[in-house]
């Protein structure tokens, strides 16, 4: 019967698994730097520092931008560009779909292809 049980356990427990969640984490550390200094910096219409700064940001399959404010300045959008995350195809072998699955809902089918984001703002 315990031969049985391990066997079971294993499976499920790998078949529950999320490789690019677990391994490579859901978020990213990005810098934003402006010219000049000072810009709040907003992911997804939040607040998430000011310039220049380094900060984690979630990942996510949907298309995102970092907005650049700062009074006097025009207000500036930059697209954060994405690619695959490699590390997902584990799941095809360990994962299955319940594996692939996990990793789309929490955005690591896909990770930031740049780290870094640098605008130059326009005065009014």
């Amino acid at each position: 019967m315990k031969t049985r049980i391990l066997p079971v356990l294993a499976v499920v427990t790998l078949s529950m698994s999320s490789c690019a969640s677990i391994i490579t984490g859901t978020k990213d550390d990005l810098t934003f730097t402006s010219s000049p200094p000072g810009a709040k910096v907003y992911v997804k219409n939040v607040e998430k520092c000011v310039t220049p700064c380094t900060v984690a940001v979630q990942r996510s399959l949907s298309k995102s931008t970092a907005d650049f404010k700062l009074d006097g300045y025009k207000d500036q959008s930059v697209a954060l560009e994405k690619k695959f995350n490699a590390v997902t195809l584990g799941n095809i072998l360990i994962g299955g779909v319940i594996g692939v699955g996990v990793d789309a809902a929490t955005g690591s089918l896909t990770k930031y292809a740049k780290k870094s984001y640098e605008v130059e703002l326009e005065s009014n």
